[in-house]
């Protein structure tokens, strides 16, 4: 599966962004669904993460309740929906998908977008 993220760019603190991920060459039912981030000088770091369905998503405690995560497996697109973005949130993101649901926190995904940057300014 190839994965294409949709262009970041850069906010202003407080405001909202909502990144896309574009499949192709597989259907992302058969996957978990995945995002990440990664600072400058930073390992990659989990973000969120939704299961085949949709029916349950997982979040990192730095984004629980201001990011969310969904999925259209119509579309064969991931979303991630940023609100309340803060400086800290300034990163690469990388969609990542990957059949393996024990994969779901760690970095360890099959499959991974080109990554955008979103650049949060205080």
């Amino acid at each position: 599966v190839q994965l294409q993220a949709s262009v970041g760019g850069l906010v202003q603190a407080g405001d909202s962004l909502r990144l896309s991920c574009v499949a192709s060459g597989s259907s992302i039912s058969r996957f978990i669904m995945g995002w990440f981030r990664q600072a400058p000088g930073n390992e990659r770091e989990f973000v969120a993460a939704i299961i085949r369905n949709g029916g349950s998503s997982y979040y990192a405690d730095s984004v629980k309740g201001r990011f969310t995560i969904s999925r259209d497996n119509v579309k064969n697109t991931v979303y991630l929906q940023m609100n309340s973005l803060k400086p800290e949130d300034t990163a690469v993101y990388y969609c990542a998908a990957d059949r393996r649901a024990w994969v779901m926190r760690t970095p360890t995904y099959d499959y991974w977008g080109q990554g955008t940057l979103v650049t949060v300014s205080s």
